[in-house]
């Protein structure tokens, strides 16, 4: 079940061809749901889900989709499990999903989760699209969950609401960077994720 080859579609994806950092993809979300660490996490395990059951769904499927309307099939079954998401966490996690509020919805336009079905689940076997799915989904999500990590530490001072920076900080004139909090110190942090990314992995460094 775990071949080198199955391996390595789940690592891949987590580092050296990230959806965030090396295919520059879902950088919206990086930028919307990234200031607390709560909705990034619950935001990052929703795709994941898309993501590894539109692949399977698509790779089961795939020889009986007729080509012309591959596009719509594709939309259809995203669009089905993002209500399923969608619904499941107003029934169970309601508060997280008013602070997502639309952004689980625009998963369904996710140029991930659309690029995995076209470059891989409408020619993979269900297995390896899976395995395909799931590495993707964790590759982006754990973009989110870092970049959230330093927003909200940085910029709130807490880590999931919790207070993490002790009051005797504040007390000799430390404060919350407010700037961590706004939209473009996402994309600061990713570039220095990626810029970390390429230092440890030369050969992603072009010519």
């Amino acid at each position: 079940m775990f071949s080198k080859k199955n391996l390595r579609l789940i690592t891949d994806p987590i580092n050296k061809n990230n959806p965030i950092t090396i295919q520059v993809l879902g950088i919206c979300s990086a930028l919307a749901v990234t200031v607390k660490l709560q909705p990034a996490v619950v935001m990052a395990i929703s795709v994941v889900f898309v993501i590894a059951m539109s692949n399977v769904i698509i790779s089961a499927l795939r020889n009986t989709i007729p080509n012309r309307i591959r596009i719509i099939v594709q939309l259809v079954v995203i669009a089905t499990l993002v209500i399923v998401v969608d619904q499941f966490l107003k029934a169970y996690v309601f508060d997280v999903s008013k602070q997502l509020s639309v952004f689980v919805g625009l998963i369904i336009t996710n140029c991930i989760v659309m690029g995995r079905l076209e470059a891989f689940a409408m020619s993979n076997n269900v297995k390896r699209s899976f395995f395909d799915g799931l590495g993707n989904g964790i590759g982006y999500g754990s973009i989110l969950i870092i970049v959230a990590f330093f927003r909200e530490l940085l910029g709130s001072g807490t880590i999931w609401n919790i207070k993490i920076i002790p009051e005797s900080f504040y007390n000799f004139g430390y404060f919350n960077n407010q700037l961590m909090i706004m939209p473009p110190m996402a994309l600061i942090v990713v570039g220095i994720i990626i810029w970390v990314q390429r230092s440890k992995n030369r050969e992603m460094i072009e010519d």
